[in-house]
């Protein structure tokens, strides 16, 4: 651990001495590069360069426990034990700082919403959940681009697809990807019965061209014309575009602009996310056939949250939290179940890692 720690802040070094270099500097691509990881590898080098320290200071006063002086011991000691909780905080933070970020962190997002069972109940609630991820990318200052949505006659959503762009908008958002599940009196109820519905969400990385490459001679291009809700032709033109992956059957519709071309455009950037989730499932299955499902993993297949109206309470099954904030998660504050999610995913990282312990300093 102390070794990738010091290789860490050798590079961090070389970095600098880098971005003072003239022809550096004078290469915008390089010097942009070199500035992005500079900023990434300062918290670290910091950490670790405060934590050899508190190390020497440690080692220092033990020295002080055989003065003569029964005063400077007892002063000794208190100190000693002030940097050892100090050095074991610093110790837990380099070890989460150290923890392998998921590439795709980083990336913009395609965000799919779907109703479920439930209905036009399933359809209100996806409306709701949309809502819910809008207001939580305004205040994350990310946009929101709707891609193609398929509305209800009752103001709901039976499917809704967005790009969201923003920093960290995927390290966010992924654990998100599941069955939310609502529990709540229909406004068409007239006994008062509560009704159990369901929404999926799907959040995948956008997938740069390199990563995926798509063969045009691998896809069937339709169009058509755009319909609203209840089927009524809502364009005089071709203009909504079908896309099917000949080789996996994945299909994908966008209808949403009046131009065939930006539909098209579109629909292939949803494509695109949709083949690299696919692979990156792929890869992950080969490495461990008996994989555990984990907070993070992106797994749709099961229930990972239930809004409750009635109780006012939002649940999230895969860490067993509950919170009475249905209204403030709803409007935005998703950062009250988000934030525990990331926490836990960190502490299971952290238990099948390495400890950083002070006997290295």
């Amino acid at each position: 651990m102390i070794d990738k720690l010091q290789g860490i802040a050798d590079r961090y070094d070389v970095l600098e001495r880098m971005l003072s270099d003239p022809e550096v500097i004078a290469d915008r691509s390089r010097y942009q590069k070199y500035t992005r990881e500079h900023a990434e590898l300062l918290p670290v080098v910091d950490a670790y360069r405060r934590y050899r320290t508190l190390g020497m200071e440690l080692s220092e006063t033990r020295a002080l426990l055989n003065d003569p002086d029964q005063g400077i011991r007892s002063m000794a000691r208190d100190e000693i034990q002030r940097l050892e909780a100090e050095i074991e905080a610093l110790a837990l933070d380099l070890q989460r700082m150290l923890i392998p970020k998921d590439p795709a962190d980083e990336k913009n997002v395609i965000l799919e919403v779907r109703a479920g069972t439930g209905g036009e109940e399933a359809a209100l609630f996806a409306a709701d959940l949309f809502r819910t991820y809008t207001r939580y990318a305004e205040g994350k200052h990310w946009n929101v681009e709707v891609m193609t949505h398929h509305p209800t006659g009752s103001g709901g959503f039976k499917e809704i697809i967005a790009m969201i762009t923003g920093q960290g908008a995927y390290s966010r958002l992924k654990f998100e990807s599941g069955t939310h599940r609502v529990q709540r009196v229909p406004a068409t109820e007239t006994q008062g019965r509560i009704h159990t519905s369901a929404v999926t969400v799907a959040v995948l990385p956008e997938a740069e061209d390199i990563e995926v490459q798509i063969d045009p001679k691998d896809l069937k291009v339709d169009v058509y014309r755009s319909t609203g809700p209840g089927g009524q032709s809502v364009n005089t033109t071709d203009s909504a575009v079908r896309i099917t992956h000949l080789p996996t059957g994945l299909v994908v519709t966008c209808q949403d602009e009046k131009s065939q071309h930006k539909n098209k455009a579109k629909a292939l950037k949803v494509l695109r996310a949709r083949l690299l989730d696919q692979m990156t499932r792929e890869q992950a299955a080969q490495r461990s056939e008996s994989r555990k499902l984990q907070v993070g993993t992106g797994d749709r297949s099961g229930r990972i949250r239930t809004y409750n109206f009635p109780q006012g309470r939002v649940t999230d099954h895969r860490i067993g939290l509950t919170l009475y904030k249905l209204d403030a998660i709803l409007e935005g504050g998703l950062d009250e179940v988000i934030e525990p999610l990331i926490a836990f995913h960190q502490a299971e990282a952290l238990q099948s890692g390495q400890r950083l312990e002070t006997a290295d300093v």
